[in-house]
């Protein structure tokens, strides 16, 4: 028996009710695919970036690697012509004399009075007097400044002022790092090569906010002491000015100088 049209409309209207079942769950199913690449993507840019801030905070902080013997690099005085910081062998971890040194290091005029803890760093103390008291620093260069949000480093001491000089000596090991990973606001601490312990040498930061460095497989960074004054004329002075090129990371907008350092 031929079907009716009755049961003919049913069939068709079934047939169609199913065919658009079908075109909605194949929706459904590309939205939901959608969402987990989406998903994956979202989760990949987050590791990626934020490796790539933590790379950019280990990179400021590294410095060329030091040869024992080699030869102190000439800077530009404060006349542009070439001048040689005097030489300066490392001293023992006993010149820190177990002590707190105390001083004044004046950065573009402006004075920051300082404290070093030469018992909870006496080879890094020790190699930085010694440096201070012959002069290294004064007319050298503060190079890098960074300014993401919650890692604020002005680095200096490079009689290249480029990030690879040095002393003419490198020494180790980390000392008197903090194990928390937290350099808190006024934090005066050594460059380093990354991953060796052994490679500190002139360059070192001042911390000036709370900032996080993650350690490598050297350890992290050795801790000399701190800005107990003078702080917000540094701020003011440099870091409020930003980057010559506007980037969070790169050379001081205002050219920047270690007038001189004095400790007792």
């Amino acid at each position: 028996m031929a079907p009716s049209k009755n049961e003919e409309r049913a069939s068709r209207e079934a047939r169609q009710r199913l065919k658009a079942y079908k075109a909605r769950q194949a929706v459904h199913e590309h939205r939901a695919s959608r969402r987990v690449r989406d998903n994956w993507i979202a989760a990949i840019l987050v590791v990626v970036v934020g490796a790539g801030v933590t790379l950019g905070q280990l990179a400021f902080l590294q410095v060329g690697p030091f040869q024992a013997a080699a030869t102190a690099t000439p800077s530009a005085g404060a006349s542009g012509e070439a001048e040689t910081p005097p030489a300066v062998e490392l001293p023992s971890p006993d010149f820190a004399e177990n002590r707190t040194w105390t001083g004044t290091m004046t950065i573009n005029d402006v004075p920051l009075a300082i404290s070093l803890d030469g018992a909870a760093a006496p080879q890094g103390v020790s190699a930085f007097v010694a440096l201070t008291q012959a002069s290294f620093y004064d007319g050298l260069t503060c190079h890098r400044l960074t300014t993401s949000d919650g890692f604020g480093v002005l680095q200096c001491g490079d009689p290249e002022g480029n990030g690879q000089g040095g002393p003419g000596f490198s020494y180790g090991p980390i000392e008197n790092a903090p194990a928390d990973d937290v350099y808190p606001a006024g934090t005066i601490a050594m460059a380093r090569t990354s991953g060796d312990g052994e490679s500190m040498g002139s360059q070192f930061f001042i911390v000036y906010e709370d900032t996080t460095i993650p350690s490598d497989e050297a350890g992290g960074y050795t801790v000399l002491g701190t800005v107990t004054d003078g702080l917000d004329g540094l701020v003011s002075g440099v870091v409020d000015a930003g980057t010559a090129d506007g980037s969070t990371d790169g050379a001081p907008a205002v050219p920047t100088t270690i007038t001189s350092v004095t400790v007792q």
